[in-house]
């Protein structure tokens, strides 16, 4: 059986915007939690590709990489994940090859295949490209292409990038990306963190498929898990609901701007918007350090992970630095 101080731990931001802030502060505040997790000595640290929401600064994911790789010096950075059906693979292999360039060994290219965005904003992110999740395979197998060696038949190549080798991850809510990333013999990242309903028939698909490759001689585990940590139970279930108002925001296609915390949820959910939070959040870390403990214990026992990367959603900063730091000394 695994243990916590077995595994990595990682953090996975969204750079979220408060209400009574803005973008540049959430940025700031990516970067000041990037190297606060680095020096408490966890593995990585990934930004996730969000469009056409106010209260996520994180669209921009290379920029974004870019501005933290620069006020960092070993934490592994990269994308949790890139939306791949918004881009052409070249565009993507070009980014990613020039941050890998410029801070080499340090960078992670995590890929979905959904379009991550409504109809409205899928169009204006491609406007003429047909790019669908449907072309997800073969837009995986351009982008290895363009991050390996040239060969001398190559008409189109990644400058930078060709032979830059960009770690590539799989990320997925479901089971086709567990299939193809145990097919292809990369490492696979599920999103628990807000779609824990499939996670255990997902790693045992991405188990039996998987094929020894050239990157991964046996198969790697990453599991996203939403943190409030602190001191007590009953201070981190209050810190939650600031994410909980979130979520329900997002049911009800209201402001993702994050709103401060609330002695209690009663009067501001109905029942099934209740449950529906309660399934999103059905592999939250909430509670105090022993809670939290026994909490991943049992997670790792179940599932074997090789690595967690946690998400705290929190409105105040301070918040979630502790709670970061609360995990941390688990270990």
């Amino acid at each position: 059986m695994k243990r916590l101080a077995d595994i990595k731990i990682s953090t996975l931001d969204l750079a979220p915007i408060r209400a009574d802030g803005g973008p540049q502060q959430a940025l700031r505040n990516s970067l000041a939690l990037a190297q606060h997790v680095e020096k408490l000595g966890y593995t990585r640290f990934w930004v996730a590709e969000h469009h056409n929401m106010d209260g996520i600064a994180s669209s921009a994911t290379a920029v974004l990489i870019g501005y933290l790789a620069a006020g960092t010096t070993s934490i592994r950075l990269g994308a949790g994940g890139v939306m791949l059906p918004n881009h052409a693979p070249l565009v993507i292999a070009e980014q990613f090859g020039t941050l890998a360039t410029l801070y080499p060994g340090r960078i992670d290219l995590g890929l979905g295949r959904a379009p991550g965005a409504d109809q409205y904003t899928a169009r204006a992110l491609r406007r003429e490209r047909s790019g669908s999740a449907d072309d997800f395979p073969e837009d995986v197998e351009e982008l290895q292409r363009y991050f390996g060696p040239r060969t001398p038949d190559q008409r189109v190549i990644a400058m930078p990038g060709s032979g830059t080798e960009v770690p590539l991850w799989l990320l997925g809510s479901s089971l086709f990306s567990a299939q193809l990333a145990g097919q292809k013999g990369l490492p696979y990242a599920f999103a628990s963190h807000f779609a824990p309903r499939l996670m255990h028939e997902a790693i045992r698909v991405y188990r039996n498929h998987f094929q020894p490759s050239a990157v991964l001689d046996k198969p790697y585990v990453m599991l996203g898990v939403p943190l409030i940590g602190a001191d007590n139970d009953e201070q981190a279930a209050y810190l939650a609901t600031s994410a909980y108002q979130r979520i329900l925001a997002l049911i009800r296609g209201q402001s993702l701007l994050q709103r401060p915390p609330v002695p209690s949820m009663d009067g501001l959910w109905l029942p099934h918007e209740k449950q529906a939070v309660g399934e999103f959040f059905g592999l939250a870390m909430v509670g105090g350090p022993e809670k939290i403990r026994t909490k991943l214990e049992v997670l790792l026992e179940q599932t074997g992970a090789d690595e967690l990367i946690f998400t705290s959603d929190m409105y105040d900063f301070a918040d979630r630095l502790h709670s970061y730091e609360i995990l941390a000394q688990l270990r």
